[in-house]
């Protein structure tokens, strides 16, 4: 089995980042980096991570049902941390995690954690329904770059949004190097008070994966002891790659940076992946993984990956795949050229990048809409036998937009919607690869420019 992707992109893990300045985020013993997740049913449970200085040993946190009074304070419930010691470049501190148990569905709640004496803030969260009730989402692209300057128009904007958002999905290279804590300060305070409301759905790219002396690769050194996520993944993938059920739709995370480096891997987790999707009882599934099945950018085929892969989403109904890693916008189904796409045979592929990191585009055959050097975000709405994205650009435009409709057989059917027909698509080239090509690689992106429109009947 060949694997393409162990090439420089894929081992850009291992290279030096170029000098410059950075921002510090030293630990105190007040929390920061609150982040929700799950470890359970998100009906009746919630978990929550939060980081501190080490002279921190043990912390809490505190729970009770919102309530408009402030005097809910002294009736709130005190739980016990489970605490983490991380030594991050050459530095201790404390991560903590609490899971929130025995709550009742569709129920606001008001939490703070902290130690008793040094606390955050009280938030608001609010647990899943226990029906198959109406969900909406936010799905996120490679961030990985300037996160504090850059991608933080992106979550910021997508929350203003979409502010009642049941979760977030972010579909890996999070950020750049994979133990800098430098930049995971960085996305964090991006997101800010956003991660201690809406909890968030994470799965590792490849800047999230190090090597160590050894040259055995690693997920981050921060990706357990900060994020709560279900260990319920096959052996060697905890946190990585899960599922979890939440009202009416299966979510899956797939480790693609741990199948890419190692191809056993690769079949454990596609055999997991199965056994998973055999049991699902839920009328929509939703898979997340940073490796796209179809590559956006020319070079790029990941095609051990799709030919595992592809034939279980297929087998088993998935009905939509959303991924990161090209820094372009791809959505589309794979089917041949000329067929009538209205009944997808397959997933709706999406590969889309949040941060300001660009690369050039392919668009390839299987694109029903591209974009080229443009930041979006994407919202997903799920009720009843209809979903619905809508895919934003950082300024706030509608960019792209379809429906998938169910039928009681399960079958779908793709409406295009009129505003995505009529928008013209941004498919210029970044101005720096601009600078960068060659005449001859100019000429070849512009011959794809041209046969692309000229597929999709545009001028």
């Amino acid at each position: 089995m060949k694997y393409p992707l162990l090439s420089l992109c894929l081992l850009a893990i291992c290279l030096p980042a170029l000098a410059q300045e950075h921002k510090s985020y030293p630990a105190s013993p007040f929390p920061d980096r609150v982040i929700l997740g799950w470890k359970g049913d998100p009906a009746h449970s919630q978990a929550v991570n939060w980081r501190t200085d080490s002279t921190i040993t043990e912390g809490i946190a505190a729970i009770h049902e919102a309530d408009a009074s402030p005097d809910f304070q002294a009736h709130a419930k005190i739980i016990k941390a489970q605490n983490l010691p991380t030594t991050i470049e050459g530095k201790s501190v404390m991560n903590h995690e609490v899971n929130f148990t025995d709550l009742k569905p569709a129920t606001q709640y008001v939490y703070r954690v902290g130690d008793g004496k040094y606390w955050s803030e009280w938030f608001h969260f609010t647990t899943a329904s226990d029906k198959a009730d109406p969900v909406s989402f936010i799905y996120f692209g490679d961030a990985q770059n300037d996160l504090r300057s850059m991608w933080s128009r992106t979550i910021r904007g997508a929350f203003s949004n979409v502010p009642k958002a049941n979760f977030i999905v972010h579909a890996g290279d999070l950020i750049n190097r994979a133990n800098a804590d430098n930049e995971w300060g960085e996305w964090f305070e991006a997101g800010g008070w956003i991660n201690g409301m809406i909890p968030s759905l994470s799965t590792p790219g490849n800047h999230e994966y190090y090597r160590d002396d050894q040259k055995k690769a690693f997920v981050s050194q921060q990706w357990r002891p900060q994020f709560a996520l279900p260990e319920n993944g096959p052996s060697g993938f905890t946190e990585t790659a899960y599922h979890i059920d939440y009202q009416g739709i299966k979510l899956i995370s797939i480790d693609s940076q741990g199948a890419m480096l190692d191809s056993m891997s690769m079949l454990n987790q596609a055999k997991w992946m199965e056994a998973v999707l055999k049991e699902n009882t839920n009328k929509w599934t939703v898979v997340f993984h940073h490796h796209p099945i179809y590559s956006t950018k020319n070079g790029r085929d990941n095609d051990d990956w799709r030919e595992i892969m592809e034939p279980l989403y297929k087998k088993y109904g998935v009905d939509i795949v959303l991924q990161g890693h090209d820094h372009t916008y791809g959505r589309g189904i794979n089917m041949p050229e000329g067929q009538s796409r209205k009944k997808p045979d397959g997933p709706i592929y999406v590969v889309s990048v949040s941060g300001p990191k660009m690369y050039d585009i392919g668009l390839q055959n299987w694109m029903d809409r591209a974009a080229s050097n443009t930041q979006l975000y994407q919202i997903i709405d799920i009720a009843n036998d209809k979903l619905s994205y809508k895919a934003f650009t950082v300024t706030g435009e509608l960019y792209d937009n379809f429906e998938l409709t169910k039928d009681k057989k399960g079958v779908n059917t793709l409406i295009e919607k009129e505003h995505t027909l009529q928008m013209k698509e941004r498919l210029e080239l970044p101005a720096r690869l601009q600078k960068q090509f060659k005449d001859a690689e100019l000429q070849e992106y512009n011959e794809r420019f041209k046969a692309y429109k000229k597929r999709k009947g545009l001028k």
